[in-house]
C-alpha cells in the first residue's frame, strides 16, 4: 500500500507539470535590495563572486541600462517597489499608494492581476508597500520590514584599521541574524517549500521573492567574507573624501544610508564597505542557487520564466556617497535577468529601460493585456528580436525636490534645483561619471535642450515642482 501511495503521487506529480508545461508559464520573480548593475561577475566586475547569477545571466537575456526613477523621501525602495506592484510612474504611483486601502486601487496591484488570470499568487521577505501582503497575494511566507534592525556599532566605521567593534559575521548585533537563521537563508528556504507545494498544483505561479541583501547591515557568515581579501578590493575610480553638494542635496552625515562610513570618506573604509557588501551579494546568490535548484529538481524550471532584478542601486564608496539617494548610476540602475522558455540565451540589450517594466511583461507573458492604468512598457517586443530601441525618448530620474534627471541618447543631465547646480555627463565616452561637461562652453546649447527637456518630461510625469530658470 505504501509503494502505491508513492507511485500515486509521484503520477501525480508528473501529469500536473506536464499539463502546466502545455499551458500558461510560472512566474518566478526574484528581487534584491541595494544591488547597483555593475555586481555581477558575468557582467564585467571581476572582483565579485556571482556563480548564480552567472549562469543565470548566460541562460537568458540581460538589460544592461535599467533605471529606477529614484523616490519620494529616503527610503528609495518603497517608491520602486510600489511602483513595481503598482505599474504607475513615480508620482502617480505615491498618489496611489496613499489610495491602497480601497478595494478599487488594490485590484489595481500585480499581484490582484495574476490572481485574476488563474495564477496562484505567493510573497515572501521584503514588502514595504502600503497594504498588508496577506490582504493582495494568496500564500505569504514571513514578512519582513524595510530593512534588518540595525545597532550603533554599524555605524561611522571604520574609523581605523585597528576598528574591530564591528564584526558582519557576529549574531550579536542583530540584523540579519534576528531570529537565529540568517534572513536570506529564510527567504530561501520558504520559497523552496512553495516550489514543493507548487509542484502538486495544478495551477501555475507567480512568486514574488524579496529579499533585504544586500541593504545594509551587510551581515554574512564568516566564510563569505573570507573569499574577500581586503587588498583584492578596489578603490571605485569615482572616489572623493566628500560629495561637495551633499549638504544641499539631502545626503549629508544626517542621511541614515550616509552615516554607515565616516567623514571625510577614506579609502580603507570604502574597501571595507565593499567587501561586505561584495560578501551579502555572494551569500545571497547562494540562496537563489538553493531557489533555481529546487525548480529544476520539481521539472517547474521548463515552463518557468525567472526574472531577476533588485529595487535600485548603491553608491558604497561612489563619488564620495554611500546611499542609493543620488542620480549617478551606480544608485539609479540594477540588474535586469530573464530568463524562460523562449527567452533567447547569451543575449544582451542595451536598450534603457525602467526595471518596472517587468510588470507590463510578466502580464504579457501570462496570457493577459497589460491595463490601460499600468504606465510602464511590456519588454517582450525587444526579448522576441522585434525592437531594438527604448520604449522611452528619454529615462527621468527624482529624488525628493532636491534632484532631478534626465537621460537622452548618450548625456545624462542632473539638476540640484536648491543649489542651482547642473552637471552634464557623456554617458558613451565617461559611463563613471568622472568629467562634469557643465562648464564646457561647447555644451550650452545642448544643456539648455536637456533642460527644457527635462520641464517636460516632468510635467509628463506628474510631477509639479518648478525647476527654477537655468542661469
Amino acid at each position: 500500500m505504501k509503494k502505491t501511495g508513492t507511485l500515486a503521487a509521484l503520477l501525480l506529480l508528473l501529469i500536473s507539470c506536464t499539463d502546466r508545461e502545455m499551458g500558461r508559464p510560472n512566474i518566478l520573480f526574484i528581487l534584491a535590495d541595494d544591488q547597483a548593475h555593475g555586481t555581477i561577475h558575468e557582467l564585467g566586475n571581476q572582483e565579485i563572486i556571482t556563480p548564480t547569477l552567472d549562469e543565470l545571466a548566460r541562460e537568458g537575456m540581460v538589460f544592461t541600462t535599467t533605471y529606477n526613477m529614484g523616490g519620494w523621501h529616503g527610503a528609495i525602495c518603497v517608491a520602486s517597489r510600489t511602483m513595481f506592484n503598482t505599474g504607475k510612474f513615480l508620482w502617480h504611483s505615491r498618489q496611489l499608494e496613499e489610495r491602497l486601502d480601497s478595494l478599487a486601487a488594490r485590484d489595481q496591484l500585480w499581484s490582484k492581476a495574476m490572481e485574476r488570470l488563474g495564477y496562484e499568487t505567493y510573497m515572501t521577505g521584503k514588502w514595504h508597500v502600503n497594504i498588508p501582503p496577506h490582504e493582495v497575494f494568496g500564500h505569504v511566507g514571513t514578512e519582513r520590514p524595510g530593512m534588518p534592525p540595525d545597532t550603533p556599532e554599524g555605524y561611522h566605521r571604520p574609523m581605523h584599521e585597528h576598528d574591530t567593534a564591528w564584526r558582519p559575521w557576529d549574531p550579536k548585533f542583530g540584523g540579519y541574524w534576528e531570529g537565529g537563521i540568517h534572513w536570506s537563508e529564510v527567504v530561501a528556504s520558504e520559497a523552496v517549500q512553495f516550489l514543493e507545494q507548487s509542484a502538486r498544483s495544478e495551477n501555475p505561479f507567480f512568486m514574488y521573492v524579496a529579499f533585504n541583501a544586500p541593504h545594509d547591515p551587510r551581515q554574512s557568515p564568516k566564510a563569505y567574507v573570507d573569499m574577500y581579501p581586503l587588498e583584492s578590493i578596489g578603490v571605485p575610480e569615482s572616489f572623493m573624501p566628500e560629495y561637495p553638494e551633499k549638504e544641499r542635496i539631502g545626503c549629508s552625515a544626517e542621511l541614515r544610508d550616509e552615516a554607515l562610513a565616516p567623514f571625510p570618506r577614506t579609502p580603507f573604509a570604502v574597501q571595507v564597505n565593499r567587501q561586505e557588501y561584495y560578501a551579502l551579494i555572494t551569500h545571497l546568490d547562494s540562496q537563489v542557487r538553493r531557489i533555481v535548484d529546487k525548480l529544476k529538481e520539481t521539472g517547474q524550471d521548463k515552463n518557468t520564466y525567472i526574472i531577476y532584478s533588485a529595487d535600485h542601486g548603491l553608491a558604497v564608496g561612489n563619488h564620495g556617497l554611500m546611499g542609493k539617494q543620488n542620480m549617478y548610476d551606480h544608485s539609479m540602475r540594477t540588474p535586469l535577468i530573464i530568463v524562460g522558455p523562449d527567452v533567447p540565451p547569451g543575449q544582451q540589450s542595451e536598450a534603457p529601460v525602467y526595471l518596472q517594466d517587468v510588470m507590463a511583461t510578466v502580464l504579457e507573458y501570462a496570457g493577459g493585456t497589460v491595463p490601460d492604468w499600468v504606465e510602464f512598457h511590456s519588454l517582450r517586443p525587444t526579448i522576441d528580436g522585434e525592437q531594438t530601441g527604448s520604449n522611452y525618448g528619454a529615462i527621468y530620474g527624482a529624488y525628493m525636490d532636491l534632484q532631478r534627471m534626465i537621460r537622452a541618447g548618450e548625456y545624462k543631465l542632473i539638476v540640484y534645483p536648491r543649489a542651482g547646480v547642473v552637471k552634464l555627463f557623456n554617458l558613451s565616452a565617461d559611463p563613471l561619471e568622472l568629467h562634469d561637461l557643465a562648464a564646457d562652453p561647447v555644451q550650452e546649447e545642448r544643456i539648455a535642450q536637456l533642460y527644457s527637456d527635462l520641464t517636460q518630461l516632468m510635467s509628463e510625469m506628474g510631477d509639479t515642482l518648478l525647476l527654477p530658470a537655468l542661469n
